[in-house]
């Protein structure tokens, strides 16, 4: 299977697994995404989704299929089949409420580096290489994953990205905020990062991440909702729980 979800305590990870196409992405892959993401997001027991390549050392995603592509983009219906898939992958797990995180240990190109933009936090090794390559092929990429390029390292760096399809090397990629870390292990650091994460309030996470993407879809005052968000926090389980652990000095258990 070309995509899988395995799961490991409070952990799932959402596998890439075509190495021989350096982990392009089929029309039947992009259709498979969404159902595994559901799967993790419905998972009570779930508190992280990392997203990698199943071999390390190895490509996170090449992007499209350029050979499926080239073929069936000529088919009207094949390809509004084709861009409603892409962009379900993109919204679903840009939308995601639990965290998520891309590992990335080497090419991470095109729809690769959508995927990667879609998840909260990107971990990269020395060896991965960044690039959005519509420029190449005489395309143009789509508003929402324009956004979220632009939500990552502003306007005039992602112009510089799109306008020459360059590919960027993983310091590079850093210094533009394209990515959060750059570690020598990225599975050894994301994995260190998820059971950090796994340790504290799901609760807050969660709503703290709407709170942001509310920001990043332009609120920039409270407003009711925002508000109900903050005072219900004070209600729930994972504040009793942390209020209780702070004042009898041991560890909360959320």
């Amino acid at each position: 299977m070309t995509l899988r979800l395995e799961k490991e305590g409070k952990i799932a990870r959402l596998l890439i697994d075509r190495p021989a196409k350096r982990n392009a992405f089929t029309q039947d892959m992009w259709e498979l995404f969404p159902d595994l993401l559901a799967d993790a997001m419905a998972d009570s027991a779930i508190r992280i989704l990392m997203v990698h390549a199943s071999t390390r050392d190895s490509a996170f995603c090449a992007g499209a299929d350029i050979g499926e592509f080239g073929t069936g983009s000529s088919d009207p219906v094949w390809r509004a089949r084709n861009q409603a898939a892409i962009g379900k992958v993109q919204h679903d797990l840009a939308q995601a409420p639990k965290p998520t995180m891309a590992v990335i240990d080497g090419d991470c190109i095109g729809g690769g580096c959508g995927i990667a933009l879609a998840c909260d936090l990107r971990i990269a090794g020395p060896a991965a290489r960044f690039g959005i390559t519509p420029a190449k092929l005489g395309l143009v990429y789509p508003l929402h994953d324009t956004k979220l390029l632009v939500d990552a390292v502003g306007p005039s760096q992602a112009k510089r990205i799109l306008f020459t399809g360059q590919i960027l090397p993983a310091e590079e990629a850093l210094r533009i905020g394209l990515i959060t870390l750059l570690a020598d292990n990225p599975y050894g650091e994301a994995m260190a990062m998820a059971e950090t994460m796994a340790s504290v309030s799901s609760h807050s996470q969660r709503m703290s991440k709407r709170v942001i993407q509310r920001i990043l879809e332009g609120q920039a005052d409270d407003d009711a909702e925002s508000e109900a968000l903050f005072n219900a926090a004070f209600d729930s389980d994972d504040f009793k729980e942390g209020v209780s652990a702070f004042l009898e000095k041991r560890k909360p258990e959320f």
